[in-house]
């Protein structure tokens, strides 16, 4: 398990001056760790990342069968960003039956009709599961801060400005406030990719055959709002980052870290809540004991004899 410390320098700070500049997109480790060596720390990474899998396993029947409490983990980043990578690699050892993932497009004119919340609210995981956004509400304070000709049939698109965003992260933190009252884990994560490293994962979608199918043209113009982009990532995490629901700038130019780093806030989020198994009452205990009995006393049948 990694140091609390070292999970910390990713948390954007509550009520504090927040700058995305001063989180290292090519993090790879403190001065310390990386006195192992990148080979040896990555195979740390990854002896991590299989603790945190069984770690996550058995806790996710914990939290099944306990039913009071349901995670939500919000996955956002700029395209490439490794967003599928992660969900893959991290939640690879649970059970398919206790985790759902969505994934967020363009939305539908019904979804346009409702608030910008309502979508993602008929995906919000019931008690005992995990549930995953690959994207989510975030997307209207992010695409659609850069691109506001998104929303132009809204019917304050005029009035557009400074109120209209504050009052949309107003919104999200009063929505996730109500989600964590109502035993919902809210957790948060910027996959922070540089421009460069996003450049060099495109080309290799265009240079490799079997990536090619993950390439999207749109990806590349959106490239030229790339400073736009890093600025309404700012202000939308410093604005929502709140105790209740956290936000984590991880480093993701390197996919291990990226991976060993959301697998250990999440593992460790999970195994620290007051999660059991529900204690059997002595009604319960003797309706057990009645049942064994009966199990236990069934005569074996004897094989139907084969037709002469």
């Amino acid at each position: 398990m990694l140091d609390s410390n070292v999970i910390d320098l990713f948390r954007v700070p509550v009520g504090k001056k927040f700058k995305l500049k001063d989180y290292d997109p090519e993090w790879a480790g403190t001065d310390e760790m990386k006195e192992l060596g990148k080979e040896e720390l990555k195979d740390r990474a990854q002896a991590i990342l299989i603790e945190n899998r069984q770690h996550l396993h058995a806790s996710q029947d914990l939290l099944y069968a306990d039913n009071r409490y349901s995670v939500l983990i919000v996955l956002q980043g700029m395209d490439a960003s490794g967003k599928d990578g992660t969900i893959e690699h991290v939640m690879s050892g649970i059970n398919p039956q206790g985790c759902e993932v969505h994934s967020f497009k363009k939305p539908t004119q019904e979804e346009l009709d409702h608030t910008f919340l309502w979508r993602c609210s008929q995906r919000l995981p019931e008690r005992g599961r995990i549930g995953i956004f690959n994207r989510s509400y975030y997307e209207d304070v992010l695409i659609v801060k850069v691109h506001p000709e998104m929303i132009a049939s809204h019917p304050t698109y005029e009035k557009v400005g400074k109120k209209f965003w504050a009052h949309r992260y107003e919104d999200i933190n009063e929505f996730e406030r109500h989600l964590v009252r109502n035993g919902t884990v809210v957790l948060k994560f910027f996959l922070n990719v540089s421009k460069k490293e996003q450049k060099r994962r495109f080309l290799e979608r265009i240079d490799r055959p079997e990536k090619n199918w993950k390439f999207n043209v749109e990806d590349v113009k959106e490239r030229g709002f790339w400073k736009d982009y890093m600025q309404a990532y700012q202000d939308a995490l410093s604005a929502t980052s709140t105790k209740w629901a956290p936000w984590y700038v991880i480093p993701a130019d390197h996919k291990w870290v990226t991976r060993v780093m959301i697998a250990e806030i999440v593992t460790s989020t999970v195994c620290g809540l007051d999660l059991a198994f529900p204690k059997v009452t002595e009604d319960q205990k003797g309706l057990l004991a009645d049942a064994r009995q009966t199990l236990m006393s069934e005569e074996a049948k004897k094989p139907d004899s084969d037709a002469s």
